[in-house]
C-alpha cells in the first residue's frame, strides 16, 4: 500500500504550484505552510537540490473534527502535499494518504475522518491538469 497519491504534470513549476493550490481550495483546503526545500538546503548546508516544495494543506472542518477526536493528532497535521521538479517541464505532485498516516493511531473515530480527507486529496490529485 502506498502512503501517497501522485500525478505528473507537463508544466512549469510555478504553474504547478498555482494549479495544486487552486484544486486544494476547491476541496476546502488552505495552505498553512510552504517549505522551499531547494532554498533551505542551499542556505543551510550549501547543497544544490531540485525544485521541491512542501505545502502544508489544512481543511479546517476536518482538522477540527480530528483534534476533537484525538487531542494529539496535531502532531500529524497539516496534510503535506509536495511539488517537485523531475525534469524539464515535468512536475510531480504528491499528497499524503491520511488513512495510511493514521494507521498507528488507535482511535476508531479517526477512521471516518481520514476516509473523508483521503477522498478530498484524491480528488485534488485526480483533477490536476
Amino acid at each position: 500500500m502506498s502512503y501517497y497519491f501522485t500525478k505528473i504534470l507537463k508544466t512549469d513549476f510555478e504553474t504547478a504550484i498555482l494549479k495544486v493550490t487552486e484544486e486544494l481550495k476547491k476541496e476546502g483546503f488552505g495552505i498553512l505552510t510552504e517549505i522551499d526545500v531547494k532554498n533551505t538546503l542551499k542556505q543551510k548546508i550549501n547543497v544544490d537540490f531540485r525544485r521541491y516544495k512542501i505545502l502544508g494543506a489544512c481543511n479546517p472542518v476536518f482538522a477540527h473534527k480530528a483534534l476533537t477526536a484525538e487531542p494529539h493528532i496535531g502532531t500529524m497535521l497539516p496534510c503535506n502535499v509536495i511539488v517537485q521538479e523531475i525534469g524539464e517541464n515535468m512536475i510531480e505532485i504528491s499528497a499524503i494518504d491520511p488513512i495510511v498516516s493514521m494507521m498507528g493511531v488507535k482511535n476508531d473515530q479517526l477512521g471516518g475522518i481520514a476516509g473523508e480527507v483521503q477522498q478530498k486529496l484524491k480528488n485534488v490529485i485526480a483533477n490536476l491538469r
